[in-house]
């Protein structure tokens, strides 16, 4: 009987080590400081459905909305330590591994979101992404996850740079960001996302820019008399995780997952473009001055960021990318 215990024990054992690769379940925690209600939660949430139908239930989508896994750069470092954790990020955010991401967010490189979609698209921005996979271990599911042209939230008017000069402006905590808004006549103040409403509210900042999903989301028109419309930044972002979680997915589920992701995207960008009217309709309904601007003073304020980043070839070889 002794015998035939450990014989029973050990082929259980075999066997257990020879279960097929699609019975291990694999889970992505998608992180993101955005709010429940924001465009791209929903679009992910839709991503989550569809992945986890088409793996059937092979691969798991879990979605934290509102810092619940930390700011963006904390939830990149997991990612790029190998963990299951993916999140969204604009081009600044990898520029400091490969510095052509930075044409992404360069004020004005781009003329609407089409050029930037259609960009996003090329050859040319795969490269950057497998450059950014070498040096890293991060790679981009897809990089059409829109949230909208940012513009100006201050508690008074502004219609030129010079209406800026001595407003504290929240911004993200990179030079290109740091750069673009000093261009912009204000003074840059970097702090995290969840940060941004208690410190309009209680005068650490004076405003901040952001686009129309995040601005309703976070409800600043609580604590902001005005909008101006500047759109100096089409903000597109990706969906990043890591290249090490990824590979480890059998291929096709591995498919899935980027093909998911890439209309998951698209569905976020088109909401997103399709809401921004309705949603400024709604803020000027409480009573936020919502302005709409010359842009021309901007457009010249921003132009020696190009320059003192070395960006000008590099959104000239964008440009071209895209027949521009």
């Amino acid at each position: 009987m002794r015998k035939s215990g450990v014989f029973c024990a050990a082929l259980l054992l075999a066997s257990a080590a020879f279960v097929p690769e699609a019975f291990a379940k694999s889970t992505l925690r998608l992180g993101t400081v955005l709010a429940p209600n924001d465009p791209l939660i929903l679009a992910a949430q839709q991503m989550k459905r569809d992945v986890e139908r088409r793996t059937n239930g092979n691969v798991e989508v879990q979605v934290f909305p509102s810092s619940q896994l930390g700011d963006t750069q904390n939830m990149m470092d997991q990612a790029q330590a190998g963990a299951n954790v993916g999140t969204f990020v604009e081009g600044s955010r990898v520029s400091p591994f490969v510095p052509e991401f930075n044409v992404l967010v360069a004020p004005y490189a781009f003329s609407n979101v089409d050029e930037l979609a259609k960009f996003v698209e090329t050859p040319l921005f795969a490269e950057w992404n497998e450059q950014l996979k070498k040096k890293t271990g991060l790679t981009l599911l897809s990089f059409n996850w829109y949230q909208g042209a940012r513009h100006m939230l201050t508690k008074k008017p502004v219609t030129t740079p010079a209406d800026l000069k001595g407003v504290r402006v929240r911004t993200i905590g990179e030079p290109l960001w740091i750069k673009t808004i000093g261009a912009m006549g204000a003074v840059p103040t970097p702090m995290a996302w969840a940060e941004v409403y208690p410190s309009i509210q209680t005068g650490v900042i004076d405003g901040a820019e952001a686009q129309p999903s995040a601005i309703r989301g976070a409800k600043l028109y609580e604590v902001v008399s005005h909008i101006t419309l500047t759109e100096h930044i089409f903000l597109m972002s990706g969906l990043i995780v890591s290249d090490k979680w990824l590979q480890s997915l059998p291929a096709n589920d591995r498919a899935v997952v980027m093909e998911e992701a890439k209309k998951a995207g698209a569905m976020a960008l088109k909401s997103n473009v399709e809401q921004a009217d309705a949603i400024f309709k709604e803020i000027s309904g409480r009573g936020v001055k919502v302005t709409t601007i010359d842009k021309t003073p901007f457009r010249n304020a921003v132009q020696p960021v190009y320059a003192e980043l070395g960006l000008t070839n590099m959104v000239a070889a964008a440009r071209k990318a895209i027949g521009q």
